[in-house]
């Protein structure tokens, strides 16, 4: 029960003397998702450049603001960081931080090559260390099997892939090839302890539910990955990753009046960067194959990524706006 107790609150109220959830850092990771599904659409379409690069414009501000906020909210609480990295349902998301710097250097390395493979670098480093750091805490076995989330394909799995597509975007394709096969091989390796987890244990709480989607994203980073280390030409090891990632996106098919139920919160963010990883994808193949309406497919595509983003983003606000009144007169009934 105590595990189940901790689960339910892993998106804790923002308050004055608690830090930021890490589930906020998935905002600029779903803005980075966006923008690159822009950009594949861009590509196929024809589209000026520059439109797919206003998305990742708005993808950085929100990686530096999101850093921001949660610098300046830690230094105005006694609670240590390690405390969140230490959580068990909290700390796998803090790896989204660098997985969305990646991204990020991947695209500046289109425009500015050397800075580019710096950020490129520097944030694949980053998580690498934090890799082998919560990996090695997990092995303290002291892990409970019902703590374990969607977010446990982010620290290993879903840096390692999605530096393995950012790494051969910037041109380092031994260093691309070595993220991919750490990245497939913990993939393998937590989806068998998140399946034995699903099977095995209580329904998963409310606020991580949004988790399960990120189940999509893995295989489709992958095929990304995989289709740019090849050069472009898609093989038999494309085909098998495309295929994978169908049966992930039939899977939430079968979830859907799940997150339905579920009232909104910040953790719906969680849905954002796997839905985009599938739509680029898809658009991806469309581009390849060419079908009857392909290209209006693609706007339908891309409309709906947006849509669904903007939606998130908004209710995001308003939700903020209100939790900012509410601890307001709080504060005011206590004076």
């Amino acid at each position: 029960m105590s595990i189940q107790k901790s689960l339910a609150h892993a998106t804790p109220a923002t308050g004055l003397h608690t830090r930021v959830p890490l589930n906020t850092l998935a905002i600029p990771l779903g803005l980075a998702g966006l923008a690159q599904v822009w950009s594949v659409a861009a590509s196929a379409l024809g589209l000026p450049f520059e439109l797919g690069q206003a998305f990742w414009l708005v993808a950085g501000i929100s990686w530096i603001w999101t850093l921001a906020v949660h610098t300046h909210r830690g230094k105005r609480t006694d609670q240590p960081l390690s405390h969140q990295l230490t959580h068990f349902a909290q700390g796998p998301l803090a790896a989204i931080l660098p997985i969305a710097a990646m991204l990020l250097g991947a695209n500046l390395h289109h425009t500015i090559p050397l800075a580019g493979t710096v950020l490129t670098l520097i944030s694949m480093t980053a998580a690498a260390a934090f890799a082998a750091w919560i990996l090695g805490f997990w092995m303290r076995g002291q892990l409970p099997l019902e703590s374990v989330h969607g977010g446990y394909f982010l620290p290993i799995s879903a840096a390692g892939l999605v530096g393995a597509l950012a790494a051969a975007q910037a041109g380092l394709d031994w260093l691309a090839i070595g993220s991919f096969a750490v990245g497939i091989v913990f993939w393998l390796v937590i989806s068998v302890f998140f399946f034995l987890r699903l099977a095995r244990r209580p329904t998963m709480p409310a606020p991580l539910l949004p988790t399960l989607a990120i189940m999509m994203a893995p295989p489709a980073v992958a095929s990304a990955a995989w289709l740019t280390i090849s050069g472009g030409r898609p093989d038999l090891v494309f085909e098998g990753l495309t295929a994978i990632t169908v049966l992930m996106v039939l899977i939430q098919a079968t979830l859907l009046p799940r997150y339905g139920a579920l009232p909104f919160s910040l953790g719906f963010w969680s849905f954002t960067f796997p839905v985009a990883s599938v739509a680029a994808l898809a658009i991806t193949w469309l581009h390849l194959l060419q079908p009857p309406a392909w290209q209006a497919i693609t706007v339908g595509l891309l409309a709906a990524v947006t849509l669904l983003v903007v939606s998130i983003a908004t209710k995001s606000i308003l939700l903020l706006n209100a939790t900012t009144r509410a601890a307001r007169q709080q504060r005011r009934r206590h004076h």
